[in-house]
């Protein structure tokens, strides 16, 4: 009888508890794949996108959610040299991380920072992956700067606090309470504004006199046209998601004027070859400010794999400042 496993499903596309439980045949590791005996796993808006029908899985990707894991690798496949059964490894996945394993291709795996257990090893890759790739790869964000993240609490958020203040920027943040933005300066953050009391465009403005140089934006919608305000000349603005939609009226006036650049990526259906290059990246410049502690994630709450619907309830809610992490009981 083949060895099956725990994981955790998505019924059919709706709210939060539409996820159950289920059993599973172990997945394989194919070429270039290892099969990750998964201990914890991180809890990401784009797993809540994909229990919603809205952000299918990739072409020959698992259809269990869950981007990140952290474990102990059980088998390797064919040409596989970089790591071996047995190592301790976190790892960003196309998906099936919310299971008992889980593959991915051993170009993803990074090593445990040194003091990490497992379930802070889990909150890494896919916030630090992301944030790596679009504050510092695409908008070019560098020492002296100024920077401006949206939703500073989020996973994504204080990372790139983090970040960005480990390699010498100026950090604002916005986030919705007084004691959200506190979190943002406990992090790092230099300025840390209340979008439901301030107008982070005015703050912006009055703190750096010209605006910021980069802006990491997940919200979209009216913050598009609010963002170019705060720009400074020549700024870089990446978007990564569109909490308040992908659509909308802007005048691009000022983009002409103040010649500004606007990106944005998603990380999910990248070529293995381009996140492997992020991965070599991460390994070199970021791992050490992990191993020595100047850098860490921030983990909000941790639940059992099967209350996978409780996680993702807490998600929706917003209340959470940091990540929200799975654990398999391993």
């Amino acid at each position: 009888m083949a060895p099956t496993m725990s994981c955790i499903e998505i019924a059919e596309p709706g709210g939060p508890d539409v996820l159950k439980p289920a059993t599973r045949p172990l997945p394989e590791a194919g070429p270039g794949e290892v099969l990750i005996r998964v201990a914890a796993a991180g809890v990401n808006r784009p797993d809540v996108m994909q229990r919603q029908g809205l952000y299918p899985p990739p072409k020959g990707a698992s259809d269990i959610p869950g981007l990140e894991v952290a474990g102990t690798v059980d088998r390797i496949g064919e040409g596989v040299t970089s790591v071996s059964p047995g190592d301790k490894v976190c790892a960003l996945l196309s998906g099936g991380g919310y299971a008992e394993y889980a593959t991915t291709p051993d170009d993803l795996c990074l090593p445990l920072p040194k003091g990490y257990d497992m379930l802070s090893a889990a909150a890494l890759p896919e916030t630090f992956f992301t944030v790596w790739h679009n504050v510092f790869q695409r908008g070019g964000l560098k020492a002296g700067e100024a920077f401006l993240i949206h939703g500073g609490t989020s996973g994504i958020g204080t990372t790139a606090i983090q970040l960005a203040k480990a390699f010498g920027a100026t950090v604002f943040a916005t986030a919705g309470s007084d004691e959200k933005c506190q979190a943002c300066r406990d992090l790092g953050a230099d300025h840390a504004i209340n979008y439901r009391e301030e107008d982070y465009v005015s703050v912006v403005r009055e703190k750096t006199g010209k605006g910021v140089d980069v802006i990491l934006d997940m919200v979209g919608g009216d913050y598009i046209g609010r963002d170019m305000k705060a720009m400074a000349p020549e700024a870089r603005h990446v978007s990564i998601a569109f909490l308040k939609g992908s659509k909308v009226e802007v005048d691009l006036m000022p983009m002409m004027l103040k010649r500004l650049t606007f990106t944005g990526s998603v990380l999910r259906s990248r070529p293995t070859e381009d996140k492997a290059a992020i991965a070599k990246d991460l390994r070199a410049k970021v791992w050490p400010l992990l191993d020595q502690g100047r850098v860490k994630p921030m983990i909000h709450k941790v639940f059992p794999l099967a209350q996978a619907a409780e996680a993702h309830h807490l998600m929706e809610s917003s209340a959470h400042i940091g990540k929200i992490m799975l654990t398999t009981g391993d």
